[in-house]
């Protein structure tokens, strides 16, 4: 089995699949897309030229989006985890997957996306509509958070691997409560310092110069 992983050591979305791979001991290939050559011939294999991308030579398969990418990836392992075998269980980790991406996400990205806009041309109604959809999502965390240590039920799943970017840049750009929200930020804490997590922030640690925004003093 060859598995190549065409991503940015600094992109959200490609930390959910990483920590995919870390979690499930899986070997692979690591293709960086660093300018826009690479990013034309990752369009070669995937005409969107989103990132991550995941090529699984041996079963032919070229497959984008970082959901789909884990959800393959559990397959493909001898102890798969990240999707609970009991259906219950599966439907809330895809649940708060897609929660983490819709709500904290892309609400975050658009806050940074906005920084990049010329003089002039930003959407300031549209970044303040951005943070109260990152304090509802904060608030809607904390409360699922306060009865169990992850996301999406009693184990490590989908929904953290989504959840630990997310959460990450959301808190560079629009920092939550840490007090009020104690189960959020217990959480965070746990996931931060879960070795798969760790390893992806401190691969992209040389690449914090990219970031648009000011980097805080607070952000690890």
């Amino acid at each position: 089995m060859t598995l190549t992983l065409h991503e940015y050591p600094f992109a959200s979305y490609c930390w959910k699949a990483l920590i995919a791979l870390d979690e499930l001991g899986l070997p692979f290939e690591r293709h960086v897309i660093e300018d826009a050559e690479a990013r034309a011939r990752l369009a070669e294999l995937w005409p969107m030229a989103s990132i991550p991308v995941l090529v699984d030579d041996a079963a032919g398969l070229v497959l984008p989006e970082s959901t789909a990418i884990i959800e393959y990836l559990d397959g493909l392992a001898a102890s798969p985890r990240l999707i609970p075998a009991e259906p219950a269980a599966a439907l809330q980790a895809r649940l708060w997957d897609r929660i983490s991406d819709g709500y904290v996400m892309t609400p975050m990205q658009k806050i940074v996306a906005d920084s990049l806009r010329p003089e002039g041309r930003g959407d300031a109604q549209g970044v303040d509509e951005a943070r109260a959809t990152l304090d509802a999502a904060y608030a809607l965390f904390d409360g699922r958070l306060a009865g169990g240590d992850w996301l999406g039920g009693p184990e490590f799943t989908l929904a953290d691997c989504a959840a630990a970017p997310a959460l990450f840049y959301a808190r560079v750009v629009h920092r939550w409560d840490e007090e009020r929200l104690s189960n959020l930020t217990r959480y965070f804490t746990t996931l931060t310092r879960r070795q798969s997590v760790s390893r992806v922030i401190d691969g992209a640690r040389e690449w914090r110069a990219v970031f648009p925004l000011p980097w805080p003093e607070y952000a690890d």
